[in-house]
């Protein structure tokens, strides 16, 4: 396996990895850029095919979180782990214990959150044995309501937020009524996005590997249900991928028929050239690590003050980010990704570095 000449290697600062075969624990850490501040990224559990397979996924992650923590204007880094198995199978209490073990081993340079495959009380089971784990504290959510530290909710409003400018710039219209969206992937942010966007009138279609979490979203918000082939090439106006990356490809791009690619997904263009194949088609695409920042910005505010109305606003902001990038892609004809890169480029590669080992500390669960 090579590293340093990775093709996803892009400089990164640190890699770990981790392996318990007592627990059955197989991990790696990777920690992209901190000189913004301490990396921050969730910790992703998946039954990668190959080892490879995990290593690109938490490179490319990895880098993403730098990037999006720049464009979200947080003082972090960005850093990202895997656990490579099977969530629903291989997830033991033994196995989380031995990752909080290792994780603290860093030192505090990776702080690890919530993500695909791993909640907010497996993340409390390894913060039984490091402070280095976010997104746990129960507290009032940027929305008002009680929360127990799930960034789930404003990942899928920021997601919200960032389709509404995107079908504003793409589609030319204020308004969802109407509004054809395909969702791939309705776990905790896609049904989230989707409730939201049933709220406002649009029309639904979804797949998810999960039955029962398609069957729920036909449920209760009345989606209908289609298969994986066809989820990102129906005659829709958006597609909003909110499952795993590199979806949108040589392969899916020439069958796309929406206007307007904006969902909550990392990593959504398997490679970067990709985009300027989107800009081509004429389909107007959310880069993710701009639009789905809203998870990161609510754990970043639970560690400082967690005022539901600054972190609702600065989730809100997204928007905001993202109308700043169309603009700027239509006046100098570049793909909107580009835009978002050279825009996140500019804070993180001009900021003096930020002590590793004294910032970022969470309170230790108990």
């Amino acid at each position: 396996m090579n590293v340093f000449s990775h093709p996803e290697f892009d400089n990164h600062e640190h890699l770990s990895f981790f392996c318990d075969p007592e627990t059955g624990l197989k991990a790696i850490v990777a920690i992209h850029n901190t000189s913004r501040g301490p990396a921050l990224g969730g910790c992703r559990m998946f039954p990668y095919a190959t080892d490879e397979e995990a290593l690109r996924d938490v490179l490319r992650l990895s880098r993403g979180m730098t990037y999006k923590s720049a464009l979200a204007n947080l003082d972090l880094g960005g850093g990202k782990s895997v656990i490579i198995g099977d969530p629903r199978q291989h997830k033991t209490e033994a196995l989380l214990e031995s990752m909080g073990r290792f994780l603290e081993k860093l030192g505090g340079q990776y702080i690890a959150a919530e993500d695909s495959g791993t909640s907010v009380a497996d993340l409390k089971v390894m913060g039984r044995h490091t402070e280095h784990v976010a997104g746990i504290k129960e507290h009032i959510g940027f929305d008002g309501l009680p929360s127990n530290g799930d960034p789930s909710p404003a990942t899928a409003y920021g997601t919200y937020v960032g389709l509404r400018m995107a079908v504003r710039h793409g589609l030319g219209r204020s308004d969802l009524e109407g509004l054809k969206v395909a969702i791939q992937g309705i776990g905790n942010v896609g049904f989230r996005l989707a409730r939201h966007l049933k709220e406002a009138g649009a029309k639904l279609w979804v797949y998810d590997i999960h039955q029962d979490q398609m069957q729920r979203a036909v449920d209760e918000l009345g989606a209908t249900p289609v298969s994986a082939d066809e989820i990102l090439t129906l005659p829709v106006d958006v597609v909003a991928p909110c499952a795993m990356g590199a979806v949108l490809n040589d392969t899916s791009i020439p069958k796309l028929q929406a206007k307007v690619v904006a969902g909550a997904a990392n990593n959504q263009l398997e490679h970067p050239e990709h985009d300027a194949a989107l800009l081509k088609r004429g389909i107007l695409y959310a880069p993710d690590f701009v639009i789905n920042a809203g998870g990161i910005i609510d754990v970043f505010h639970e560690r400082t003050d967690h005022d539901h109305n600054k972190v609702r606003a600065h989730v809100e902001s997204i928007g905001d980010t993202l109308d700043e990038i169309f603009r700027r892609s239509s006046r100098e004809g570049l793909p909107t990704g580009t835009i978002a890169n050279l825009l996140a480029e500019e804070r993180f590669r001009h900021t003096p570095a930020q002590p590793r080992h004294t910032t970022g500390k969470l309170a230790k669960v108990s």
